[in-house]
């Protein structure tokens, strides 16, 4: 957002936050009219639903007039319940299948002429549209009359959507009924539908926007979906992403999951039984996961929205980046203090300081000339170091500038509401053309450009900013007068817009006004007018919710071929699916303690909507950090899933070599954060093969305890490391959670935590210098040694990190059951690791080009074993990776003898932590890609083998 805005809005924000309090609380049920009846149906051709023909009962004027006939298509998709309500006689705008590839259902529906149905008025009677498989986990349903449709679960008969209005009792105390919502409304501009909710389920979901609530969705609110330029520490608000998802949790900890297929903006009011979309645009299309667990809803998610990307290994390493590094000098100058500071710097990123005049595709020629940047580059990658360089989607309108020439003439920019000439925005560079990547050309061209750019400096990856699109200027009617020149604030809007009522069309003034910028501005405000129109005729109106994410596709694509390698992009504005191409970052947010905060709900919350890659600047983008804040800041990032530092030039420099108490506290966490890449880079396959973010919070692991549903400061890393940080200014401890189970700390300075049979509130210590992180019991962590960069990390042997945890008769980890047998004292770990070069396009485990080991420990009174099993071996063992070490967390004893497959290790060396109990196993030199089995006992000689149960 500009700075010019910063103050006033700042200084609105308690107000605002009152008034959309008030707003909220005073919203009624508007009386819409009576809904639509169903008249016809027939079978899909596929025999997996039926297609059905909706007759308007009554409507309303309210929001312009009712579509007088629609068509609904309710099926059964693989395990999903899929519902898609169009208008029957003229298309309407749905999410390309280009953008998010999904089954076509309007292939489906069969020619044959369909069959009348009865059913009166508020009969009361379900039909049951007949699933292929009588196991299907879920049983669709419809009314007749007035319209509805109802997904219940088959196992239970838990109802999960239901669409016809409760009859509740006045109000006034009378005797009379009203209903708890309205039937099926569907305008032109406004489309409203409602679900029934149990007042006792627990929601979470509907991104992005920072929330002071936590998590869980709060009854009696709004939630607004409306990408925005705006800085992330206003509280309430729609902020630069859209996730029209919803995962519901109930008793006994089943969770299924909601998506409304829909790329317009929409509010989503929560009251304590129903939820009500109400949209200005588009179609319903709905789809109801059936879960039953948190892990299984995503899994079932991003099958359908796509799987997150794989990431360059190197992306896991910690970045640097600034708005305001005026040269060179200043880049090399920071690169080298992190090397002095001997803190690891992966990457630099240069902002649009290094750009001619803003222009994407360029170099200043005075501060950034290509005598001084390339060298810069070729000297951080010699040193295994990466550059990532940002563009904005915005041209400048140069007839000398190359980009936009190239533009011009395969005509792929964005046209104003009329289609008689090229939509004109102002930008960072001022007056500006915006690319259509719905384009069919836009690829083509955006692929040239950035291999030509790719040509003079050779980046590691691309940074995609202002893509709501962001404009400085709002509003429809904007242009430059003859007479207009832009001063030094470049965010100050120069051209001159007219934009009172009378001027607006339908696009720019809908006449529902869904809660944009939490005060109910005009949609227009920061972006591009919402007439303005793609090569097919359709409108940012409708498109806008998806720009970014079609740009990051092109860019995705594009680096792809250019390099030959798995791309990196980092997006600041997504939808469902984009995180199958892109990174996110959570954007311009601020040096405050309650941004800290919110950047962990804002990072579990996007691993939730399958953008597991992600993360929040590091002590903070607007505004003077402080030491302390950057101290506790950089704990936490060191966490994220995207670990990077950047501050906006009108901020003091925070680069983490500054102070030394930051220094020192980064050098620590940092270190673990390196030993751990392998560890983050299998939670990367895991997601990348099954949607599973690689941070959760504590419900995804433990759902069955319902402490857990609440817990917002607080995250696992996958299923076998919980952090638990300070978020809170002058605090030394930290009061945190303990699920079932036995919790080591990672650092192996606290004692270990037993949370027995229930759980456990503990209040930690956390001085200044420490972030408090545990080790699950029962979890086996792979780690290598410290290095300064990922790809000497790479080089290092491997450790194998053993927590040991009694094994249950149920657990949540599923051991396997071999260990399980008898009563004997016996306890249990395991764990996996997935290996390949790093930078390869696919992920995927291919004979000789990765390599994936699984590994499992039990302790049997006071002997142990630990074995490895080994898909695809050729991969590690072609790079001669090796076990090196094995670190038994909670040992107190050290082992009499040692076996390794069968035979005497005698040139293991076993090592007695002092400190806290553990005992390495130092010098092993195992490789990788052989199985391994390691014996050893406390208390009687090993024969080389332990008795099986």
């Amino acid at each position: 957002m500009g700075r010019e805005e910063f103050g006033r809005m700042q200084a609105c924000r308690c107000l605002l936050v009152l008034w959309v309090a008030l707003w909220g609380a005073s919203v009624q049920c508007e009386e819409m009219g009576r809904g639509y009846k169903m008249t016809s149906i027939g079978e899909l051709v596929d025999g997996s639903g039926i297609v059905g023909h909706l007759d308007l009962i009554e409507g309303t004027e309210i929001y312009g007039p009712d579509i007088e006939e629609l068509r609904v298509i309710a099926r059964y998709e693989g395990d999903n319940i899929h519902v898609h309500i169009t208008d029957a006689t003229t298309p309407r705008w749905e999410v390309p299948l280009s953008v998010i590839p999904r089954p076509n259902v309007k292939s489906l529906v069969s020619s044959a002429p369909t069959s009348p149905v009865e059913g009166s008025q508020d009969d009361g009677q379900w039909r049951e549209v007949p699933a292929p498989d009588s196991s299907h986990p879920m049983v669709l349903k419809y009314h007749v009359d007035p319209f509805g449709f109802s997904v219940t679960r088959r196992s239970d008969n838990e109802e999960l959507f239901n669409t016809i209005p409760e009859k509740l009792e006045s109000v006034d105390g009378s005797g009379s009924k009203e209903n708890s919502f309205n039937s099926l409304v569907f305008k032109d501009q406004y489309i409203e539908i409602s679900t029934r909710i149990p007042e006792d389920a627990y929601l979470y979901g509907i991104g992005e926007m920072s929330r002071p609530d936590g998590m869980r969705l709060v009854p009696n609110r709004t939630y607004t979906l409306w990408a925005t330029d705006i800085a992330s520490y206003f509280v309430d608000i729609p902020l630069y992403s859209t996730y029209p998802f919803i995962m519901d949790l109930r008793e006994g900890a089943i969770t299924h999951g909601l998506l409304l297929m829909n790329s317009n903006g929409m509010d989503i009011r929560y009251e304590n039984r129903s939820i009500t979309y109400k949209i200005i645009g588009g179609i319903l299309d709905f789809y109801i996961f059936p879960g039953t667990s948190p892990l299984a809803v995503v899994d079932q998610l991003t099958a359908l929205v796509g799987r997150p990307a794989a990431f360059p290994y190197w992306s896991l390493g910690l970045h640097q980046a600034r708005f305001g590094y005026k040269n060179v000098e200043e880049l090399e100058h920071v690169t080298r203090e992190y090397a002095r500071a001997k803190l690891p710097m992966e990457s630099m990123s240069a902002d649009i300081d290094h750009m001619n005049n803003f222009m994407d595709f360029t170099l200043n020629p005075e501060t950034y000339p290509e005598e001084k940047l390339r060298p810069y580059v070729d000297r951080l990658q010699r040193n295994h170091q990466k550059f990532i360089m940002i563009l904005d989607p915005n041209v400048k309108i140069d007839e000398t500038y190359k980009t936009y020439v190239r533009a011009s003439a395969l005509d792929v920019f964005m046209l104003n509401g009329t289609g008689e000439s090229r939509y004109i925005a102002q930008v960072w560079p001022g007056p500006s053309n915006i690319p259509d990547f719905l384009h069919p050309n836009a690829e083509k061209w955006w692929t040239q450009e950035i291999a030509d750019f790719h040509g003079v400096i050779p980046f590691d990856g691309l940074w995609l900013d202002m893509n709501e699109p962001a404009n400085f200027c709002s509003g429809p009617n904007c242009y430059y007068g003859p007479t207009i020149v832009c001063s030094e604030i470049l965010w100050k809007c120069c051209m001159i817009c007219d934009n009172n009522a009378s001027s607006l069309d339908k696009w720019n003034n809908p006449p529902y006004a869904i809660n944009n910028f939490g005060d109910k501005r005009p949609l227009y405000i920061k972006t591009v007018s919402l007439d303005a129109l793609h090569h097919d005729g359709s409108k940012s109106y409708d498109t806008h919710n998806i720009y970014g994410m079609t740009e990051a596709i092109a860019t995705h694509n594009a680096l792809q071929k250019v390099t030959s390698k798995r791309p990196f992009v980092l997006s600041r504005s997504c939808f469902l699916g984009s995180g199958s191409y892109a990174a996110h970052w959570t954007g311009d947010n601020g040096a405050l303690w309650s941004e800290l905060s919110g950047s962990v709900l804002s990072i579990m919350s996007s691993g939730m909507f399958g953008m597991p890659m992600v993360g929040a600047d590091i002590c903070g983008f607007n505004m003077h950090t402080t030491e302390e804040l950057c101290r506790r800041w950089i704990q936490v990032g060191a966490f994220y899933p995207f670990a990077r530092s950047h501050s906006d030039s009108a901020a003091t420099n925070q680069e983490l070599f500054l102070w030394d108490s930051v220094s020192k506290v980064a050098s620590h966490v940092l270190h673990w954060r390196y030993r751990m890449l392998p560890f983050w880079y299998t939670l990367m396959y895991e997601a990348h093969t099954t949607g599973a973010p690689y941070v959760r919070p504590l419900f995804f692991t433990f759902p069955l305890d319902k402490q857990t549903w609440t817990i917002n400061h607080q995250f696992m890393i996958g299923d076998k490391v919980l952090v638990s940080p300070v978020l809170e200014e002058n605090t030394t401890s930290v009061h945190a959670y303990f699920p079932r189970g036995v919790w080591y700390d990672l650092f192996g300075v606290t004692p270990t935590i037993q949370a027995g049979e229930g759980s456990l509130w503990e209040d930690l210590p956390s001085p200044q210098d420490a972030i408090n992180v545990h080790v699950r019991g029962g979890s086996i962590i792979p780690l290598q040694d410290f290095a300064m960069t990922t790809t000497e990390v790479r080089a290092t042997p491997f450790t194998l990190l053993v927590a040991f945890e009694r094994a249950p008769e149920t657990s949540v980890l599923h051991p396997p059951s071999s260990i399980l047998c008898g009563d004997a004292d016996r306890e249990y770990a395991f764990g996996h690791l997935y290996v390949d070069d790093g930078v390869q396009v696919n992920m995927t485990l291919t004979s000789g080009r990765a390599s994936y080991i699984k590994f499992e420990a039990t302790r049997i009174g006071s002997s142990y074993t630990l074995k490895s099993s080994v898909n695809e071996s050729a991969y590690a063992n072609n790079l001669g990776f090796v076990v090196g070490t094995v670190k038994v967390l909670g040992m107190h004893s050290a082992p009499l003898a040692v076996h390794v497959n069968g035979r005497a290790a005698s040139h293991v060396e076993v090592k007695l932590h002092s400190t806290s109990p553990a005992v390495e196993l130092v010098g092993l030199n195992h490789p990788l890609g052989t199985e391994m089995e390691l014996v050893w006992s406390t208390s009687l000689p090993v024969s080389g083998q332990l008795m099986s149960c």
